[in-house]
């Protein structure tokens, strides 16, 4: 039990788990450490609505409580909080069964979703070093652009004046949908809420380019391709 938070007293396996892990946020920090981020900065972006002192907050917790270590500026699970992966995503498949619906305006956030998505792009069937993907929203005005330098992937808001590849047009309810497997691509592409525009020999590799979310084969979709 960590010495700030209120244990609820029972001597029960649950119990001591939750006096751990039962935090608000918790979760989602466990979540997005499991899914590959480790730095603070990456920790912080991928969770827009916690504050950097209660993510620091938080991290200090699991150090203690000995899910995480800190090394060289990362936060890199241990053998404890790797073990947590069946039963976080056990979790996710439960939510994706019971609760996950169609989504709500407040949880569509094209900043996040992009983010989300450049960790998981996989270009390496490009050809050169660097690969720019340019993101249109029809519903939001924000416009982004994802750099691929020799594998490394990062997002910029403003143009970083490289010559794009492949343009992406999409409602941001359609690419949430998508990244998160509740609609095949090949379905938000013949709807036309997802386009691509570029040369066809990369646009037609897109599907593999844009890998899905880890949590992408929970939901499973619930519109399928003809």
């Amino acid at each position: 039990m960590t010495t700030d938070t209120v244990s609820y007293g029972q001597y029960c396996p649950i119990s001591r788990a939750l006096d751990v892990l039962g935090d608000r946020w918790s979760l989602l920090i466990l979540r997005d450490l499991l899914v590959g981020s480790t730095r603070f900065n990456d920790l912080a972006r991928g969770l827009p609505g916690l504050s950097r002192s209660l993510l620091t907050k938080r991290l200090r917790q699991f150090e203690r409580a000995g899910l995480v270590h800190r090394t060289g500026g990362r936060y890199l699970l241990t053998d404890s909080g790797r073990e947590l992966e069946p039963i976080l995503f056990g979790l996710g498949e439960w939510g994706a069964r019971w609760t996950f619906g169609e989504p709500d305006p407040h949880e569509l956030d094209a900043d996040l979703l992009v983010w989300w998505m450049h960790t998981r792009l996989d270009t390496s069937s490009f050809p050169g070093a660097r690969h720019v993907l340019n993101l249109l929203f029809h519903d939001d005005p924000r416009r982004y652009w994802i750099v691929v330098e020799h594998g490394t992937p990062s997002v910029c808001s403003a143009d970083p004046g490289f010559p794009v590849d492949v343009t992406i047009r999409a409602e941001v309810a359609a690419l949430y949908q998508v990244w998160l497997g509740r609609i095949t691509l090949a379905h938000a592409q013949r709807t036309g809420r997802v386009e691509f525009a570029g040369p066809p020999a990369l646009t037609r590799r897109m599907s593999e380019v844009l890998r899905l979310s880890p949590v992408a084969s929970m939901a499973g979709p619930t519109v399928r391709s003809a």
